[in-house]
């Protein structure tokens, strides 16, 4: 499996065309690739390893990038994207996404840290700022499960909506094109969708084969909110900490497995390819050339046939793989606490 080397940038001819690739349309009218290359190095991934695959990966043809504060690679990533538009990609033509961290929803802090995510990532505004998580709960890098903040609150909306204002703020600059969510739940949204003065053109979720979330899916597809998918393939690089004995491995679903086989892929591939075709955007992550390149020639190859969607729409085994729990706030909680399961905030 190759790596691509950082610091120059050359259109493979083996690639994709990026105006073939599928489109999201957002609320606002405007268009976002139907799937991105993530970010995320997982604690396994160095800052130079993400940013050389952000370079190969728009030389075969990726246009959206998926990046956050937290992730600390977006100085990095930046010098990539600043490689790829000197090498003859328009601003325009990329899709950039960035993500405020937990302990900076504070009203004073929102706009300083977005800034400085735009400045590392060497834009002049971003397609797409989320709250990466609706808690304003840190954890330290590392840390294990049975970590808490030990000024961890469950989650207040005004205090949400305090923060929210500030993201508008920067869609009125002209800084940010779109602003958005990530790990909500519908209580949350509905409360968010009434009192917003900018609705939310995304929110950022889990979605794999093994992990569909239909009635969230739906109720964001509804309200004109786009699904991101994190996790596209089940995520077998996500930290140590998030794993668990009963998560479910959607790569060995035999729904899956039978579609790789008549396609001559690998699984997870199919993964990607039911992930676009069923209406979401996929963002997996990779490094690796072979793996990033075969996502994408996914997404403009023939479609799944209804029966293979059928059978895959049948292997959801409801199994959550990155759970939160480090965000907990109060002793004896669980991490089903964080998702509001009974359609009721949990305080």
């Amino acid at each position: 499996m190759s790596q691509t080397k950082p610091g120059s940038f050359v259109i493979a001819e083996d690639g994709v065309d990026p105006r073939t690739v599928p489109q999201r349309t957002l609320w606002t009218g405007a268009s976002m690739p139907a799937i991105g290359l993530g970010t995320f190095g997982s604690d396994r991934f160095a800052a130079e390893d993400i940013a050389a695959a952000v370079i190969g990966a728009a030389e075969v043809g990726y246009r959206h990038f998926d990046c956050a504060k937290v992730y600390a690679n977006e100085a990095s990533i930046g010098a990539s994207l600043e490689t790829i538009i000197a090498g003859g990609v328009p601003r325009q033509e990329l899709w950039v996404t960035s993500k405020l961290w937990n302990d900076k929803h504070a009203p004073a802090d929102v706009i300083p840290t977005f800034k400085e995510s735009l400045r590392d990532l060497r834009l002049d505004y971003l397609d797409l700022y989320l709250i990466h998580w609706p808690f304003p709960n840190h954890h330290a890098q590392g840390v294990d499960v049975t970590s808490r903040a030990h000024d961890a609150k469950p989650y207040i909306h005004e205090d949400f909506m305090a923060t929210w204002r500030e993201l508008e703020k920067l869609v009125d600059q002209g800084l940010v094109r779109h602003i958005g969510t990530s790990n909500m739940t519908i209580p949350k949204l509905k409360l968010l969708l009434r009192d917003a003065r900018i609705r939310p053109a995304c929110n950022e979720m889990e979605l794999h084969p093994c992990f569909q979330q239909p009635e969230l899916f739906k109720f964001v597809m509804d309200n004109g909110i786009v699904p991101i998918g994190f996790a596209p393939i089940g995520s077998p690089t996500r930290p140590e900490r998030d794993k668990t004995p009963d998560d479910a491995v959607d790569i060995e679903e035999p729904a899956i497995v039978a579609v790789a086989k008549r396609l001559g892929v690998h699984p997870a591939t199919v993964c990607v390819k039911w992930a676009v075709q069923r209406g979401q955007v996929p963002i997996p992550m990779s490094i690796y050339r072979n793996e990033y390149l075969s996502n994408l020639r996914s997404t403009v190859s023939s479609p799944l046939t209804d029966a293979e969607m059928d059978a895959i729409s049948h292997a959801d085994r409801n199994s959550r793989l990155i759970k939160g729990q480090v965000f907990l706030w109060k002793e004896g909680q669980t991490w089903e606490d964080l998702w509001d399961l009974d359609g009721n905030i949990a305080q």
